[in-house]
């Protein structure tokens, strides 16, 4: 199999879409952060001195989908039309997650974005109770939907998340 993303000397390269027709695309990606029971604690209580953790975290993917070409050097710097920002927290396993939806017109999808929205979100989370503890675990994250493009619709069911798609 070929990679897209290496030329003919295997070289990184990016991906040239011009000519690509512009279709509506659209991604969802999910992840969690496991947390220690004091972690928990402080999520259930609405954090602390730095404010509500669920609302950071949310606008740290927002922030994350929108820097993606920054922190993913080869992938395109797109213009997003919408992103979508859900969490639930599973009090007994403990577990805070964060869905991200993108979608957008153009010649090439966004699952970069919305993988990089729930990683930076998580992260986000993880940086506002680590004053409580550091024990916690980040991941896994992973894409599960994708729509658009040659490929059309794709789905990845995961069992383990609160969300369907």
């Amino acid at each position: 199999m070929k990679l897209t993303h290496l030329d003919a000397e295997g070289r990184p390269t990016m991906v040239d879409v011009s000519a690509k027709a512009i279709t509506r695309r659209r991604a969802v990606a999910a992840g969690c952060l496991e947390l220690c029971p004091t972690c928990a604690e402080a999520l259930e209580q609405g954090g602390g001195p730095k404010g509500d953790p669920w609302s950071v975290a949310r606008i740290a993917a927002i922030g994350g989908v929108k820097r993606t070409s920054d922190l993913i050097l080869l992938a395109h710097p797109l213009v997003v039309d919408a992103v979508n920002v859900a969490h639930h927290w599973d009090p007994v396993g403990r577990r805070a997650w964060l869905r991200v939806e993108v979608s957008m017109a153009g010649r090439t999808g966004v699952e970069m974005e919305a993988l990089a929205g729930a990683s930076v979100g998580l992260l986000a989370l993880y940086d506002m109770l680590k004053a409580a503890s550091h024990e916690m675990t980040l991941g896994p994250v992973r894409l599960l939907l994708k729509e658009g493009g040659r490929r059309g619709t794709v789905t990845w069911p995961w069992a383990e998340s609160p969300w369907a798609d």
